[in-house]
């Protein structure tokens, strides 16, 4: 996935200037910054949520900007997962049939086999037929990671997954975040404040005032407290 040259403008709001980035496949990487740095905005713009005011963005040889708004919503269906902090899990489904959403709005059959795997995969072979009020915070993201990948997507979006979370379901969640690139070779985007969860990552990359001004590479608990006090 490659961002060239993406600026978003709201009216006189700059959100995002000329950003230039490449995301390698099969790679985690954390994207970081303070409140109004960008963030939302780059994940947005990344994942096909936003178009930019210029510059375009690609995932594989796809250029998104290219597609009308029917092709670009399949695509995302497709070849994009998204796992968002408030879980966006649709209260009246089973756990199963939230997981299951995406593949049938795709019009396509669940494999019973592969949703076994899955479940079992998050811990929620148990909780197949529970529905979201039944489950734990932990649980329910576990959930929104399922379906997240139930469709094998080239590329997983996370907005602050673990916000809502304590630290040890957040290692939970953030350690099958790691599993579906080092074992399924998928390509994760990790929106974060959060040093501990960007410390799971492959590379930090820090936004200040809409634009990259810094990665880390293998990054570290301390390195990465120490580049954030200098936002």
């Amino acid at each position: 996935m490659r961002l060239e040259a993406v600026t978003r403008a709201y009216g006189d709001v700059t959100a995002l200037r000329e950003v230039t980035w490449s995301f390698p496949r099969g790679g985690l990487t954390a994207v970081m910054g303070p409140s109004g740095s960008g963030k939302s905005t780059f994940l947005h713009c990344a994942s096909g949520l936003d178009r930019p005011t210029s510059g375009s963005v690609r995932i594989g040889e796809v250029d998104l900007g290219t597609l009308k708004e029917a092709r670009l919503t399949r695509l995302r269906r497709e070849r994009i997962g998204f796992v968002f902090q408030a879980f966006n899990l649709i209260p009246s489904m089973s756990v199963e049939q939230n997981v299951t959403l995406p593949l049938r709005l795709a019009g396509r059959d669940p494999d019973p086999a592969r949703v076994a795997a899955i479940l079992r995969r998050v811990g929620l072979a148990e909780r197949a037929g529970h529905r979201p009020s039944e489950l734990s915070g932990g649980q329910q993201q576990r959930a929104a990671i399922a379906r997240a990948l139930i469709t094998e997507p080239e590329v997983v979006f996370a907005d602050e997954p673990t916000g809502a979370l304590d630290p040890r379901t957040a290692r939970d969640v953030l350690r099958l975040l790691r599993e579906a690139v080092d074992v399924s070779g998928q390509t994760v985007v990790l929106v974060t404040h959060d040093p501990l969860a960007a410390a799971w990552a492959d590379s930090a990359v820090f936004l200040s005032e809409g634009r990259v001004v810094d990665e880390l590479t293998a990054p570290t608990v301390e390195q990465l407290l120490r580049r954030w006090e200098t936002l």
